[in-house]
């Protein structure tokens, strides 16, 4: 059954996982050396790849015989690094130099990444499968719309107002990591 209150806060989740806002500088630097980004076929491989994670990613963690609290919990893991690279500004995970900037490094990792992943089967341990494939449906599209008017939006907001804003998003995201490692650590021992 579809629950909107879930909805958003799954939604709220991935956006600030996938911080689209904060990757905006990256797209702008990749769309300058490599031209054109193709934000219709980016979208459409990341909701595949999320939405597939989402029911593969169970089947996988039963078969290697980890339990979703132990996932849970290094998702969270997961998501206070991801959360510290946002509030402090540093890298602590680098990628290759891409060939290309639609299907790798934009789909994946930058938007479909191990963060995401992570997250949608952390997320699956407590809401149902419904409401997080529109909550991820619903993300794309946000995302879809940040690709197509990537420029526009970092010449209304400039370098200062990305930064202020990805901080932000930090912060939310690392309260989310410690309630997620909060909500699951109880289940490893017991």
């Amino acid at each position: 059954m579809v629950v909107w209150k879930d909805v958003f806060t799954i939604g709220m989740i991935l956006f600030a996982v996938i911080d689209i806002i904060g990757s905006i500088p990256v797209i702008v630097d990749l769309r300058n050396k490599l031209g054109h980004i193709q934000s219709e076929k980016a979208s459409i491989v990341a909701l595949v790849i999320m939405i597939a994670f989402l029911f593969v990613g169970e089947k996988i963690l039963k078969l290697i015989g980890i339990d979703a609290n132990s996932f849970a919990v290094a998702g969270s893991f997961v998501l206070f690094f991801l959360a510290l690279e946002m509030i402090l500004g540093v890298r602590l995970y680098r990628e290759d130099n891409p060939s290309t900037a639609s299907i790798v490094p934009i789909a994946f990792p930058l938007i479909a990444g191990a963060g995401t992943m992570t997250t949608i089967l952390s997320l699956r341990a407590a809401y149902d499968k419904i409401n997080i494939i529109i909550a991820i449906v619903l993300n794309v599209i946000v995302v879809y719309f940040f690709l197509k008017s990537s420029g526009k939006i970092e010449k209304v907001l400039g370098v200062n107002g990305l930064s202020v804003i990805r901080k932000i998003f930090g912060v939310v995201l690392l309260a989310i990591s410690v309630k997620l490692f909060a909500a699951n650590i109880k289940g490893l021992f017991i």
